[in-house]
């Protein structure tokens, strides 16, 4: 049991990256409506609604190249030294963000806010898809989603009552932690495999009370046949394992970011001004994120019970209805109905089952899935493409979304969400398989066919 307490205890450290995450994605949500207060803002100027787009989106763009470089290296040098790197620049982005006093020295903080979460993100997935005995992965990583969620939760706590200087010091505060927890960290024990170092490794797997799993993570260090990062790639795309992982990653992962979530988060104030909302869009935001985090913590429970694909399913018809519903409400506004005057109340309701529904499995199992999936040489690698192919998605949604939301109307954007989340439904049902008490030999074997 000391072993299982101990995985806890280093996810815990883990963990602190996820809020961090939670807390700069979700942060232009509470601090756009102050960059439109000349009195709030850091700015000395009003920024249009395009710069405001970019403010929200450049944090993708900032994520993209990371993963590729940490990649190689994360087998280089390891999973642990990336961590640190990751902690850093996220130092960094929010020193840059607390001193910024013009749009680019903003932009700038948010590509390197970007660059230190999309190293982060990748990173804890396949760290602790790499610590965790196979009994209490799956938890593991669901509880990833958890404390992201609460990072979500603490920026929508914080930012509309403290001002835009506070609510990034507090982000600071978080990133200088995480970067000194996980200088106490010890290194995967699958990159220690992977240097053919045995006392290191009989160490680690002493501390993770994994000593029974030597002889089994010996075995894949024949999928390490060489540090040729070239070859890695190249089998990323030609073994069949690895191509029908990477096809079930992606896909799951773009259509994660295209139900809209984002969206919601970047332009929450805006949404709820859009729908003549009766509830504060700082409080109905705060109730969203409790009842978020109400079904992250229910999804734990039940992923190692249920199964991954279980939940995606009960998970994505939740989001296609209440997204069809938001859509059909504000279509009844756009027409002038005038009944729906009173049901100013209806889109946080809505919001709440979307919210309940997308962190039951849309917005935790991709990352079990993408942890899970991919032989142990490329899984970083495989990881990478699917976040990339994920934050371009959302890259694209987030910057066509304050825009076109103006054009169309509200109703077209959520309908196109709701297609989005049935594709999901439709896909989970078809194509992804269930991995519930596998251990991640056992995957391969499964993708493979055998």
């Amino acid at each position: 049991m000391s072993g299982i307490r101990n995985q806890i205890l280093i996810s815990a450290c883990i963990y602190l990256g996820q809020i961090i995450i939670g807390y700069t994605t979700s942060w232009t949500g509470p601090i756009i409506p102050k960059l439109r207060d000349l009195d709030q803002s850091p700015l000395p100027y009003i920024p249009t609604e395009s710069e405001i787009s970019l403010i929200a989106s450049l944090m993708y763009i900032g994520a993209i190249p990371g993963p590729y470089i940490i990649g190689w290296f994360s087998n280089y040098k390891g999973r642990k030294p990336c961590l640190i790197l990751g902690g850093v620049l996220s130092v960094m982005a929010n020193v840059i963000l607390s001193l910024s006093e013009n749009l680019a020295m903003m932009y700038f903080g948010r590509i390197i806010a970007g660059a230190g979460i999309g190293i982060v993100a990748l990173i804890n997935l396949v760290y602790i898809g790499e610590i965790a005995s196979t009994s209490i992965r799956g938890f593991l990583l669901i509880v990833m989603g958890i404390f992201t969620t609460l990072g979500t939760i603490l920026i929508f706590s914080v930012g509309p009552f403290f001002s835009y200087h506070t609510s990034t010091y507090v982000c600071l505060t978080l990133a200088i932690i995480f970067t000194a927890c996980v200088l106490l960290l010890p290194e995967s024990p699958i990159f220690h495999v992977l240097k053919d170092d045995e006392d290191s490794l009989v160490k680690v797997l002493q501390i993770l009370g994994r000593l029974d799993d030597k002889d089994n993570l010996y075995k894949v260090k024949k999928e390490f046949k060489s540090t040729n990062t070239k070859m890695d790639w190249i089998e990323l795309f030609t073994l069949k394992i690895n191509r029908r992982a990477l096809f079930i990653v992606v896909t799951i992962n773009i259509l994660q970011h295209g139900s809209g979530v984002m969206a919601v988060f970047f332009f929450s104030a805006s949404i709820f001004e859009l729908a003549s909302s009766s509830i504060s869009s700082n409080v109905a935001m705060i109730i969203i994120g409790g009842f978020e985090l109400l079904g992250s913590v229910v999804a734990s429970f039940f992923i190692e019970r249920l199964g991954r694909r279980t939940l995606l399913i009960i998970s994505t018809v939740l989001c296609a209805i209440s997204m069809f519903s938001l859509g059909l409400y504000f279509y009844l506004d756009y027409i002038g109905e005038t009944g729906i005057n009173n049901l100013k109340w209806l889109p946080l309701v809505i919001l709440i089952v979307f919210f309940i529904g997308y962190d039951f499995g849309l917005g935790i199992v991709p990352n079990v899935l993408t942890g899970e999936m991919f032989t142990s040489n490329v899984r970083s690698k495989g990881s990478a493409v699917a976040l990339t192919c994920a934050w371009l998605t959302g890259f694209l949604v987030t910057t066509a979304f304050g825009s076109l939301v103006e054009v169309v109307g509200g109703h077209v954007m959520f309908w196109f969400f709701t297609c989005t989340c049935t594709v999901a439904l439709l896909f989970t049902i078809f194509f992804i398989p269930e991995t519930k008490a596998k251990s991640l030999l056992e995957i391969q074997q499964y993708l493979a066919g055998k």
